[in-house]
């Protein structure tokens, strides 16, 4: 049973009980949370595997290769710090006019 055939049913079914003024279907042991997590990779791969199944082709999984990155050869000169720049004049402040 997929999930949306028995979400349908559910929502049918408390449709029926509100047009017949009946107290609301409780939920199911099944349809509780299954409180079990789930393995995103397992799944994909089995959906994968089953895709692969119904378009007849090869349904082997293969692993995917892992990144490397890259690495830095080369060290960058150090850079002049604010102490060994010249100093720089700033010019006078202008005075204010008097009127």
């Amino acid at each position: 049973m997929t999930a949306l055939y028995r979400y349908t049913e559910a929502v049918g079914k408390l449709i029926e009980a509100k047009r017949e003024h009946k107290e609301s279907p409780k939920a199911s042991e099944e349809q509780a949370a299954p409180g079990g997590v789930v393995d995103l990779m397992a799944a994909l791969e089995e959906s994968v595997r089953k895709a692969q199944a119904f378009r007849g082709e090869d349904a082997t999984v293969h692993e995917i290769p892992k990144k490397t990155t890259a690495k830095k050869t080369t060290k960058r000169a150090p850079t002049k710090n604010a102490a060994t720049k010249k100093a720089t004049k700033k010019p006078a402040a202008k005075k204010p006019r008097s009127a």
